[in-house]
């Protein structure tokens, strides 16, 4: 069996290992530290928690121990996709590094660009970034990037899934042609071989799960549920939670309920609080202060319940997460495998439950696709209250007589008054035999799309009079087609003299 000491590591790295209490190397370590440490690119794809971090850190330490960094110019450069992966990696350097002289800086949103400044120009070993402030530093003059040894790209598909692949493009653009380029990632789509083909110099390839695989060690349930309208369908799956987590018990000591939209996280979290669960969330839209002290809390255990978005989906190694819940179904299939890789990790079991409705059907078809297997069906802990199956069912059955009967009349109305008739004219109480006998001397009226047919056939459920005489568009003209002076059809008994005068006007015109 492998040790780390026979990876060629430099000897404070292997002590900082071995205070961690970590022996020996994980696959995706063993496969990556000695060509990295050979100086080759290297592109790692394995399954999220497997060790891909120190799979880059470990041997970026080891190859930083000699060599001296320069004002703004800093040696290496980790780039992360999201604030809390780009911070983890950072604690990670800090505990690998613990010996060594490596100066960090870490470069996220919604920190000051003032206190990142003032590292960079003290000079730095090891640069960790995300792509826009990154950016931003340089475009603001305070950075440079040619002197770039090592460059990393952490979870990369996730780069490109998020829009960065214009940035990640520039950033390569910036840093010399000789760099030592490590990609790392739990899933490599087809379309970003284009970007490793562009940027990676034949690089040694380490895969060590089956791609897109999830772990054995996780037991997955899926919760089907069918509202009783579409719009009680998010309620209903924060009763199915809450039922979930009770029926669990003990065994759910802590757990990450993944959601699809901000604001569906924040309605989660305040909907879980008011039931007397701890819980808090998290998503990008919140300062980085309080993100910070919400995953504080969830490692540590004073919070229970981290209710978040895709931003604590990738990458973040969350130690002893019991339980992940999809309140909502991915859109994207490869977010599930990221999303239930925060649990069963290290060796640990874990549970995943996804809670899914009739609309995420091609959702769940997608994921299923990809995994390669059908996620268990698992049954629903929760009903409404007061009703049981039976009373549902029959209480649907008296319903639908009763809206079918009510769109049948509703139907024979309509195909009663709205048709005009050539053999038979409709009589008309109000237009006498003036009307009779211009609606049969009338030339036939124009044919209209469909649309305006049934636009005017709705209109004539309240105009009742109009209607039953067979006009709608179509009557004005013919009325006005008649010299003998009838009256102005559909403008009521009190029609205003200059109205009349106008339709007396075309009249004359016509004869």
């Amino acid at each position: 069996m492998t040790s780390f000491s026979d990876l060629n590591l430099d000897p404070k790295v292997l002590k900082a290992i071995e205070a961690t209490g970590y022996t020996t190397p994980t696959p995706i370590q063993e496969g990556a530290i000695v060509p990295a440490l050979q100086g080759r690119d290297v592109l790692g794809i394995a399954q999220t928690g497997t060790g891909k971090t120190a799979a880059f850190t470990l041997p970026m330490i080891t190859m930083l121990g000699k060599g001296r960094a320069r004002a703004r110019m800093p040696r290496s450069l980790v780039l992360c996709p999201t604030r809390e992966l780009a911070a983890q990696v950072a604690e990670n350097f800090d505990n690998y590094a613990k010996g060594s002289r490596l100066k960090k800086a870490l470069l996220i949103g919604g920190v000051s660009f003032k206190e990142q400044d003032q590292l960079i120009d003290r000079g730095v070993d090891v640069l960790i970034a995300t792509p826009g402030r990154l950016i931003d530093h340089f475009e603001r003059g305070k950075l440079l990037l040619t002197g770039v040894e090592i460059m990393v790209v952490d979870e990369a598909d996730r780069m490109l899934d998020m829009g960065f692949i214009p940035d990640i493009e520039r950033i390569f653009e910036m840093t010399p042609f000789t760099r030592q380029t490590l990609f790392f990632s739990a899933t490599m789509a087809p379309e970003i071989e284009r970007i490793t083909n562009k940027f990676l110099s034949n690089p040694e390839k380490i895969e060590v799960a089956r791609q897109n695989s999830t772990s054995e060690q996780i037991t997955q349930v899926l919760i089907e549920h069918q509202p009783k309208r579409r719009d009680m369908g998010s309620k209903d799956k924060r009763e199915i939670l809450r039922a979930v987590i009770d029926r669990d018990g003990a065994d759910c000591r802590n757990a990450i309920i993944f959601c699809n939209r901000k604001t569906e996280v924040d309605v989660v979290a305040k909907s879980l609080k008011k039931h007397g669960y701890n819980a808090e969330p998290i998503h990008g839209d919140l300062d980085q202060s309080q993100r910070t002290r919400t995953l504080d809390g969830f490692r540590d255990g004073s919070v229970r319940f981290l209710v978040a978005s895709d931003v604590a989906a990738r990458g973040l190694d969350i130690p002893n997460v019991s339980h992940v819940f999809n309140f909502d179904v991915p859109s994207h299939a490869e977010d599930y495998v990221h999303r239930i890789g925060r649990t069963g990790r290290a060796g640990k079991t874990g549970m995943a439950y996804t809670i899914a409705l009739p609309s995420d059907e091609k959702y769940l078809a997608a994921i299923e696709r990809l995994v390669e297997r059908e996620i268990p069906r698992g049954e629903n802990p929760w009903s409404p209250p007061g009703q049981r199956p039976t009373e549902s069912a029959a209480a649907e059955e008296e319903e639908t007589p009763r809206r079918t009967s009510s769109r049948s009349r509703s139907r024979s109305r309509k195909v009663e008054v709205a048709p005009e008739s050539d053999a038979a004219p409709v009589q008309d109480d109000r237009d006498g035999d003036d009307g009779q006998a211009a609606r049969r001397e009338a030339p036939a009226p124009r044919p209209r799309p469909e649309r305006d047919a049934g636009r005017d056939e709705s209109r004539g459920d309240n105009r009742g009079g109009d209607v039953r005489s067979g006009r709608s568009r179509g009557g004005r003209g013919r009325s006005g087609g008649d010299d003998r002076g009838g009256r102005v059809v559909g403008l009521g008994d009190h029609v205003p003299s200059f109205i009349e005068m106008s339709f007396e006007e075309r009249r004359a015109e016509t004869v």
